[in-house]
């Protein structure tokens, strides 16, 4: 019923996939001004932010932790619980979480 695959066609295949799909990973990569844009773009919405009186606390500093997290950082024993803790409110990576929470910790003291 399925015909048997030759070399060519599995080189063919190959490319096909490698165009489509590597083709598009390409523009992922940010060009020069793609980054004056973003540039431009964060320094509106500080704009906008200090208009409305807000302020933007950075996860990944520990301004950034919730009263949760501190409650919990505040027990050496519950370190790792404050650190899981971030990471589901924040989506932050272990490490960035961690040193967000170690540097509370140590700030505290």
């Amino acid at each position: 019923m399925f015909a048997a695959l030759e070399y060519w066609d599995f080189f063919w295949i190959a490319l096909i996939v490698i165009l489509f799909a590597g083709g598009s990973a390409a523009y992922s990569f940010y060009k020069p001004s793609d980054a004056a844009r973003l540039r431009r773009v964060e320094a509106k919405l500080d704009l906008i932010l200090k208009h409305l009186g807000l302020e933007y606390n950075d996860p990944a500093t520990p301004g950034g932790l919730s009263e949760k997290v501190k409650a919990l950082a505040d027990d050496p024993a519950r370190k790792i619980p404050a650190i899981k803790l971030h990471r589901e409110q924040t989506g932050l990576g272990l490490r960035e979480a961690k040193d967000a929470v170690e540097a509370y910790i140590a700030g505290r003291g």
